[in-house]
């Protein structure tokens, strides 16, 4: 059995659809509080199994004790999404996310340990860079100050996990996501931004929709080709697999306890003007934007250096841009069409 926190949200979502049909036992913990409950009933079609479900907070200790009771001792592994995630709102409220992204962690850990469940998989970020000096970036480029407190949260969870893996039967992988875009092929799972995104595609999305009015661009004058910032935009099918492989290494170790890292990305950086550029060019659909300030928090450009995920993990992004554009569009178009 594979416990999967935040297993409603975007990234969780198609991990589990991935996990499911790998033959793994899922169960979900998750608070809705950026999702859907909706998502289960897609799970199950794509997946052909529903997925055992409980709505906690995982930062309330209390609560998530009561759940491991119950199955804690069913479950071998651990895959940890449920986070606050936005780089913006982190700024403005940054006690709120090192509450919420510390606590959480902590939270699971203590309640790993108190049932014997060995393997976790963690969900970390490149904002661990910082602004690295030179990309793309590999596993040994030595973390920067983090640029916003979302950032810094990553950082410290990845410290906890190291020392606690030092001190008890702990295998875990830390896996530094890059830009998650996409959506399932079958645009039945995809991203679904509660209120206004925080994210470039869903606002994309939106925008080519009629949703929102027009894009706003954060920043025209990074020292970049064109002026805006530079991200590695993986499809979240490619993320998706990349938590396959990591369980599956996970639970093929030998060790008692062991601590490693990867970087998720395709390893080519493109910019925001690109992406938007991408998504004209894959779905004939012009996007209405403006220029408007830099947002605090983001940085110039990262990408990354894949080599160590190629390699010790049997993993690659095999999609493209303009492809996971498409299908973010698919996904909006479909999502709209059903609750409209």
């Amino acid at each position: 059995m594979v416990i999967v926190t935040g297993g409603t949200g975007y990234i969780g979502s198609h991990t589990c659809v991935e996990l499911i049909n790998n033959g793994f036992e899922v169960v979900i913990l998750d608070n809705l509080s950026n999702s859907h409950e909706s998502m289960l009933d897609a799970i199950e079609e794509l997946s052909g199994k529903r997925p055992t479900f409980y709505k906690v907070d995982i930062d309330d200790s209390d609560q998530l004790a009561a759940v491991f009771e119950k199955i804690g001792s069913k479950a071998e592994s651990v895959i940890h999404f449920a986070a606050k995630k936005a780089v913006g709102e982190s700024v403005q409220e940054p006690l709120e996310y090192y509450r919420n992204n510390l606590d959480s962690l902590i939270n699971i850990l203590v309640e790993m340990g108190r049932h014997q469940i060995q393997n976790l998989v963690f969900s970390s970020s490149c904002t661990v860079y910082g602004q690295p000096d030179v990309c793309p970036v590999t596993e040994e480029t030595p973390r920067k100050e983090a640029e916003s407190p979302y950032g810094n949260t990553k950082s410290i969870c990845e410290d906890i996990i190291r020392d606690t893996s030092k001190a008890q039967s702990l295998n875990a992988i830390s896996l530094r996501y890059f830009n998650p875009i996409g959506a399932h092929e079958s645009a039945k799972i995809g991203e679904l931004p509660i209120g206004v995104p925080n994210n470039l595609v869903p606002y994309v999305t939106q925008t080519a929709a009629g949703i929102r009015k027009e894009l706003t661009i954060f920043g025209d004058d990074y020292v970049t080709d064109d002026g805006t910032c530079i991200r590695d935009y993986i499809h979240v099918v490619d993320l998706a697999k990349a938590h396959l492989q990591a369980l599956r290494k996970l639970e093929a170790a030998t060790s008692e306890s062991s601590y490693d890292i990867f970087n998720i990305g395709t390893g080519k950086g493109s910019s925001v003007l690109d992406v938007v550029k991408a998504f004209e060019t894959a779905t004939g659909v012009s996007i209405n934007y403006k220029l408007g300030p830099k947002r605090e928090g983001d940085i110039t450009a990262v990408y990354a250096d894949t080599t160590k995920a190629n390699t010790q993990l049997n993993w690659k992004a095999q999609l493209g841009l303009e492809e996971s554009l498409k299908s973010s569009w698919n996904w909006e178009q479909n999502y709209r069409s059903r609750n409209t």
